[in-house]
């Protein structure tokens, strides 16, 4: 998909902050530091539209990016962050919950690490959001930091640990070298289109 525009909207704390104009919404979700921004950064063409940073725990609230004034991008907080605090933890998890609670986005990019592959937090999360009947979308980050021969593998090593079924895709992606990022939009794209 060719990205004409990509703006920052918003950064929403609590309910009364989600947007809800009726444009269609792809969420991002993943551990801390899994690289969400880095990502959207990558598929939008944009350097720092996205803050990213080396530190876990930055991206706090939920983000919002208007993309070709049809659709939004959604940033969510990373999950799993050990060394945020118990009442850290809980405010993020109720901006989560929050975001869900209002209506499901179009799709769901879950984020999974591909060079570490699935954490039971992973698990944890794919469970919690088809629970929640998002369309989910598995993006296996940073697979440019293992040896191309085994990327099949890390791949197979995703998909077993979260116990996908064949239908839901997983891409192996990198935000550094453009990796996987064509076949990401095409899926995205045509989750766009059957709305």
């Amino acid at each position: 998909m060719k990205v004409d525009t990509a703006e920052f909207i918003r950064s929403a704390h609590g309910s009364g902050d989600y947007l809800r104009d009726g444009r269609p919404e792809i969420a991002f979700a993943g551990r801390s530091n899994v690289g969400k921004s880095s990502l959207l950064n990558r598929l939008l063409g944009r350097k720092s539209l996205a803050r990213t940073s080396s530190t876990p725990g930055r991206t706090q609230a939920v983000n919002y990016f208007l993309v070709n004034r049809r659709f939004y991008f959604v940033d969510l907080p990373g999950y799993g962050y050990a060394k945020a605090g118990k009442e850290a933890r809980r405010e993020w998890a109720a901006r989560v919950e929050g975001y869900f609670r209002e209506e499901p986005p179009e799709a769901m990019v879950l984020l999974v690490d591909g060079k570490v592959g699935a954490t039971p937090l992973d698990v944890q999360a794919y469970q919690y959001l088809s629970g929640l009947g998002a369309a989910i979308v598995v993006a296996a980050t940073k697979i440019d930091q293992l040896p191309r021969g085994r990327w099949v593998q890390a791949v197979r090593g995703v998909r077993e640990v979260l116990g996908l079924q064949e239908t839901i895709p997983v891409i192996p992606v990198s935000a550094r070298s453009g990796e996987g990022i064509k076949e990401l939009w095409g899926v995205l794209s045509s989750r766009l289109a059957a709305r």
